[in-house]
């Protein structure tokens, strides 16, 4: 099975040795984004900030592989503060309608660049 590399300037651009997103047949997994302004590659101030940023940026890498978060089958959700889920879900149900996909939210001591919240995501299209 071959596989192809998804990236756009619409989410921020990968900060290691990783790509936005790789696709193998009809599955695309979507690297974790944190809340990176893909422009400035700064982190946007606050939890729901983020939240939204997170999103966004998972959106723009679903989209330029001629998809949508609708799409995902799994989403995995890192936190360093659990007491934010209740956050991720309010954010969540704008991106993402029913039926849901599968999930695990997980917390962490620690994020990249201090970041409050990461998602990744798994989309199965075609």
């Amino acid at each position: 099975m071959s596989k192809k590399i998804i990236s756009t300037p619409n989410a921020p651009a990968a900060i290691g040795t990783y790509n936005q997103a790789v696709q193998a047949g009809d599955t695309v997994y979507l690297s974790g984004q944190i809340g990176l302004d893909p422009v400035s590659m700064h982190l946007v101030e606050g939890i729901d900030a983020q939240i939204v940023r997170v999103f966004d940026n998972l959106k723009a890498v679903a989209e330029a592989a001629g998809a949508s978060l609708n799409d995902a089958v799994k989403f995995n959700i890192y936190l360093t503060d659990l007491a934010h889920f209740a956050k991720v879900n309010e954010v969540m149900v704008r991106y993402v309608a029913q039926p849901y996909p599968a999930r695990a939210a997980v917390g962490v001591k620690e994020l990249p660049r201090g970041a409050l919240v990461e998602a990744d995501a798994v989309l199965v299209i075609g």
